[in-house]
């Protein structure tokens, strides 16, 4: 299945992470209207996760979507965890992104790859949403720690387990593609390199942005395109520190960080350019790109988002990204097509 010939809108979707009450308590009304912007805007790609607030974000985008026609917008989600009636005793430990939902629901969340624990995931996203079908299915944050010791099991069995389910239901038309969505490249490469279960795309979060693509560009594009594996960009603001945010990869941005986004927002200013223009422009410049879903929790961010996409770019800016050295040398331009 081709994603890009399924999107029904164009290459910008909606990121639904935020509506999980990422980092602050969202007000139920607040978080509404935004999935309400998001379609009054245009927008027919909705992204979330159970992960996202406990079951919070799906709950929510649910209350909106159900009301639609399903043939009339694409929806992805994503298994590898599981949200529980019990609530959780103490403080939940997943790394990096342990503290992201922490206003978010009380139920327990666990890890499951496993064949029953993806067919129940997805049994429960259809309940929580109230829909009948989700068409993509992404398995979520399997090498959150690719260099520790977990990681080779979860991924047995995710192999053994989701990913076989996947294909599955991909092959009975139940969903239309599956994939990988992390925030590291490495377990996308050897998804790549799998004689069967191989997935459709993948789900790429702050890994092919303006602050952070040079990795992705080196490794998994031209990989990914040579195999036909089509490659959706979430996070594309690196968790919000380029346009006015405080955090990159979920953490507070370092010095370092922070000098670059100045360096690039200056260029930006000096050309008239917003920045979300420059930082969704520069994400679907990639060949391999089909899709880049932004998150928001605000309805005024998504007018931005749907400007950002169609804003007229002056050529100077992108030579200037380029001979400042604020991009990789060989990273895909939009003045390059």
């Amino acid at each position: 299945m081709n994603v890009r010939s399924t999107l029904l809108s164009g290459p910008l979707g909606f990121g639904g992470a935020p509506l999980g009450n990422m980092f602050r308590n969202i007000p139920e009304d607040e978080a509404i209207a935004t999935i309400e912007s998001a379609w009054e805007q245009g927008t027919r790609y909705f992204d979330t996760a159970p992960f996202y607030g406990a079951g919070l974000s799906e709950i929510r985008m649910g209350k909106v979507l159900s009301k639609h026609k399903r043939n009339e917008y694409v929806l992805s989600t994503k298994v590898g965890r599981l949200i529980l009636d019990e609530i959780e005793p103490s403080t939940r430990e997943f790394g990096e992104k342990g503290h992201l939902f922490e206003f978010g629901r009380p139920q327990k969340i666990i890890y499951d790859y496993s064949a029953s624990g993806t067919q129940r995931s997805i049994e429960d996203s259809l309940t929580r949403m109230g829909v009948d079908r989700i068409d993509f299915v992404w398995v979520h944050d399997i090498a959150q720690d690719f260099y520790g010791d977990e990681w080779l099991a979860r991924f047995e069995e995710a192999r053994t387990g989701a990913f076989r389910v996947l294909t599955k239901l991909r092959e009975q038309g139940m969903i239309k593609a599956w994939g990988l969505g992390v925030n590291r490249v490495e377990p996308c490469e050897v998804a790549l390199d799998l004689a069967d279960s191989r997935p459709d795309a993948f789900l790429l979060a702050g890994r092919y942005t303006l602050l952070d693509h040079e990795y992705a560009l080196q490794r998994l594009m031209p990989a990914a395109a040579k195999k036909g594996a089509e490659i959706v960009i979430g996070g594309p603001y690196s968790s919000g520190v380029l346009v006015g945010g405080s955090h990159f990869e979920y953490q507070p941005a370092s010095p370092q960080i922070r000098a670059k986004v100045e360096r690039i927002t200056a260029l930006a200013q000096r050309h008239r350019v917003p920045i979300k223009a420059a930082a969704v422009q520069f994400s679907l410049a990639h060949p391999a790109s089909v899709a880049v879903i932004p998150g928001a929790s605000r309805p005024d961010r998504i007018r931005e988002d749907h400007v950002a996409l169609t804003f007229a770019i002056p050529p100077a800016f992108w030579h200037d990204l380029r001979e400042q050295r604020l991009v990789a040398p060989t990273a895909p331009l939009p003045i390059d097509r």
